[in-house]
């Protein structure tokens, strides 16, 4: 199955390099992941998820950034989604999430899920 590919800075368009400097200076990294790469194709997409990310997961709200990450580790957990858990595990650790955390917030996904399955059967 043949796929576009992702969208490196150095080939991107003056608007992907934009949101990729803007993604860079919030997150304080170098690193572009590949989520935002291949939703690079779209520039639209791309800024529209950034803006949504940005102001969904950064600072401010009711809710501190680790327990946001922790609650975005779990979601994909229970959706399957190993890229997401690897991604934002990585985020949740760097906001100050321990591996008794991360054991506790598994065990609780796993929990959820089995007794979720019970009830609807």
């Amino acid at each position: 199955m043949a796929t576009y590919g992702f969208v490196e800075y150095d080939d991107a368009s003056p608007e992907v390099r934009a949101v990729y400097d803007d993604i860079r200076t919030v997150r304080q990294t170098d690193y572009i992941n590949n989520f935002w790469k291949a939703l690079a194709h779209d520039p639209a997409t791309l800024r529209r998820t950034w803006e949504s990310v940005k102001q969904i997961m950064g600072p401010g709200g009711a809710l501190d950034p680790l327990v946001k990450e922790m609650i975005y580790v779990a979601v994909s957990a229970t959706n399957g989604c190993g890229y997401c858990v690897a991604s934002h595990t990585a985020a949740a650790k760097k906001a100050g999430m321990t591996p008794e955390m991360f054991g506790e917030l598994m065990a609780v996904v796993g929990m959820a899920n089995e007794t979720n399955r019970r009830r609807l059967s």
